[in-house]
C-alpha cells in the first residue's frame, strides 16, 4: 500500500450515500485498495494523518474555459453585449504561448478548489492539452468550433481548418495517459454555427467514439432567434442534425421548454448548470429539477474566470441549490446529496469516466479532494454533507489527489511551477492582450 488516510471522515458518494467516521483509506498503484472502519494490517509507505479532515470525490468541473483565466475581473459590471465585445477583441490577440500560461493557472485554482477533472469548450485545444498533461488533472478537452459562412457555401470537414485542427489533436491526445485525456467534439453554439459544421462533427465523433461539447438555450434571445429563422428551438434544430446522437455536453439549458427537456432526456443529454455565472451575468439558471425529472443527467460547472470570478465548484454546489429552492419557493427541492451527486457522480457520467471515478470505493481511482474541517466556519458539523454544500469553500481544501497522486497540498502544487506560470502571465501573455491596438 502506497499511502493511507488515516481516522478521516470519508464522504463515499457511493449508491447508499455512505458515510464513514474515523474511517482508513488506502492507495495502491493510484486505486483506493482499502476503505473501512479499522485500519489494515498492510503497513503503508506513508500516513496521512485524517484527524479533523473529510475526505471526498474529487469534485468534476463540467463546463469551463481554462484560458480565460487571464481575463479575470477585466469584463465585469459591463452590459453582456459590452462585455461580448471586449472578450472577442481579447480572445482575437490570443495565442496558443498565452493560452498555454492561463490554462495552467486555471489548472492550478482547479486543483486548489479540490476539482480533479474538467470539460474544457475553447480554443487551442492543443495549448490546454500540454497544460493538463504536465499538471495530472483529468479533462475533456473540447475545440470551440465556429462557422458564420452562409450554408450554400461548400463544406468539407476534410479540408476546414477547425475540424482539421480536431483532427490533429483527437489523434495526439485522445486516450492520453490511460484516459486521463479526452478530447470531444465542440461547438460554441447553434447561432454561432450551422448544419454542415453540426453534421460534420457528429459524423467524425461518432466514427471516433468522441463525446461532443456545446452551450445551448443559455437565453430567451437565443431561443427566439432560433424559431424565427427556423421554427424550431435550439435543441430541436440540433436533434434534427444528429447532434446528440453521441454523448453530449451541453452547457447553460437555462431556456429549454418542457419539450426540449423531454427530448434531450431521451437522448441521454447532460445539462451543464451555471447558476453562478448566470447569475452574474444576470441570466437564469438551469431549471435542475426539472432537467432531472426529463430524464436528464444534470452536472455542474463554474464557466470560465472571466464569467464566473473564480473556478470554485464549492461556491457553485451552493448557488445550485439556493436557485432550485428559490425556482420552487421550497427548502427542501434540492438536498446535500443531490448537490454532491452533480458535481461528483453525475460529472463523471458526463465524462464518460463513471467507471473511473466520482466515488470513493475499492478499485476506483484515488481522485479525492481532503478538507480541513477545524476552521471556525465548519464548526461544528452535524452533518457533514450539509457542511460541505452550505458552509465548505473550495479554500477548505488541504490537499487534492488525482491517480493517487498529490496535485496540491497545503499550499504547494508539486507539477506546476506557479511562480513561473504568473511571470509568463505577468511578462507576456497580460502584455499581449492589454496593449493598444497598433494602428
Amino acid at each position: 500500500m502506497d499511502t493511507l488516510i488515516s481516522n478521516v471522515t470519508v464522504v463515499t458518494m457511493n449508491p447508499q450515500m455512505q458515510v464513514i467516521f474515523g474511517g482508513y483509506l488506502g492507495i495502491a498503484d493510484g486505486k483506493i485498495a482499502y476503505l473501512d472502519s479499522v485500519p489494515p494490517k498492510e503497513q503503508p509507505k506513508t500516513i496521512i494523518e485524517g484527524t479533523g479532515m473529510v475526505a471526498m470525490p474529487g469534485l468534476i468541473n463540467c463546463h469551463t474555459h481554462l484560458a480565460t483565466t487571464v481575463l479575470r475581473s477585466c469584463l465585469d459590471d459591463l452590459s453582456n453585449t459590452e462585455a461580448l465585445e471586449n472578450l472577442l477583441k481579447k480572445e482575437a490577440k490570443m495565442d496558443s504561448r498565452c493560452a498555454k500560461a492561463a490554462a495552467l493557472l486555471g489548472i492550478a485554482e482547479c486543483l486548489r478548489f479540490g476539482i480533479t477533472s474538467v470539460s474544457d469548450l475553447y480554443y487551442y485545444p492543443d495549448a490546454t492539452a500540454q497544460a493538463v498533461a504536465q499538471a495530472g488533472i483529468k479533462a475533456n478537452l473540447a475545440l470551440s468550433a465556429y462557422r458564420f459562412q452562409d450554408v450554400s457555401e461548400e463544406f468539407d470537414f476534410s479540408t476546414d481548418p477547425q475540424c482539421r485542427e480536431l483532427c490533429r489533436v483527437a489523434e495526439k491526445w485522445n486516450g492520453y495517459d490511460n484516459g486521463r485525456i479526452r478530447i470531444d467534439a465542440g461547438i460554441y453554439a447553434e447561432y454561432t454555427s450551422n448544419y454542415p459544421l453540426w453534421e460534420g462533427l457528429v459524423g467524425y465523433a461518432a466514427e471516433q467514439g468522441l463525446g461532443i461539447q456545446l452551450h445551448l438555450a443559455e437565453t430567451e434571445s437565443e431561443t427566439e432567434s432560433c424559431l424565427d429563422r427556423s421554427g424550431l428551438s435550439p435543441a430541436e434544430l440540433l436533434s434534427c442534425h444528429g447532434v446528440f446522437n453521441v454523448p453530449a455536453t451541453a452547457a447553460g439549458c437555462a431556456c429549454l421548454t418542457p419539450e426540449d427537456r423531454l427530448l434531450l432526456g431521451r437522448k441521454k443529454v447532460t445539462a451543464v448548470a451555471l447558476p453562478l455565472a448566470e447569475a452574474k451575468a444576470g441570466l437564469p439558471a438551469a431549471d435542475i429539477s426539472a432537467c432531472v425529472k426529463a430524464g436528464m443527467n444534470v452536472a455542474l460547472g463554474t464557466d470560465g474566470a472571466v464569467s464566473a470570478g473564480n473556478l470554485d465548484l464549492f461556491e457553485v454546489m451552493r448557488a445550485a441549490a439556493l436557485s432550485a429552492r428559490t425556482r420552487g419557493n421550497d427548502p427542501t427541492a434540492m438536498p446535500s446529496s443531490a448537490v454532491l451527486m452533480m458535481a461528483t457522480v453525475c460529472g463523471a457520467m458526463a465524462q464518460g469516466r463513471a467507471s473511473q471515478c466520482g466515488v470513493l470505493q475499492v478499485g476506483m481511482d484515488a481522485d479525492l479532494a481532503l478538507l480541513d474541517f477545524s476552521a471556525p466556519h465548519l464548526i461544528p458539523c452535524h452533518n457533514v454533507l450539509n457542511g460541505l454544500v452550505y458552509s465548505a469553500k473550495g479554500g477548505d481544501v488541504a490537499m487534492t489527489m488525482v491517480r493517487g497522486k498529490i496535485l496540491y497540498r497545503s499550499g504547494t502544487f508539486p507539477t506546476i511551477d506557479l511562480p513561473e506560470v504568473v511571470k509568463e502571465l505577468t511578462e507576456y501573455a497580460i502584455p499581449l492582450l492589454f496593449s493598444q491596438d497598433r494602428s
